[in-house]
């Protein structure tokens, strides 16, 4: 959860970073407004395939963490299903 958390604050700070960045720039662009917006079209494009690979790399990174997860529960259903048994050997041998 930590990790979804976390990448919750990046995208934020990305998404307010880009706007603000966006705003100074063209109120302070020394270029004609038809570059300007090509500019921050690009920018906005690149922000775009930016976020979209950290989607990815989270998305990646959680379906590990799934299968790690899952693995550990089917050990654990292993063991407790051995465990129970054995018990009921035990008790079926001394009764």
């Amino acid at each position: 959860m930590q990790t979804v958390n976390s990448t919750g604050k990046v995208i934020g700070a990305l998404f307010l970073g880009t706007l603000v960045g966006a705003t100074i720039g063209v109120l302070f662009a020394p270029n004609k407004g038809s570059k300007t917006r090509r500019r921050l079209i690009s920018g906005a494009k690149n922000w775009a395939e930016d976020l979209q690979e950290k989607m990815k790399e989270e998305a990646t990174a959680l379906r590990k963490k799934a299968e790690e997860l899952e693995s550990l529960a089917e050990e654990k259903m292993a063991d407790m299903t051995a465990s129970a048994k054995l018990k009921v050997e035990q008790l079926l041998n001394h009764s």
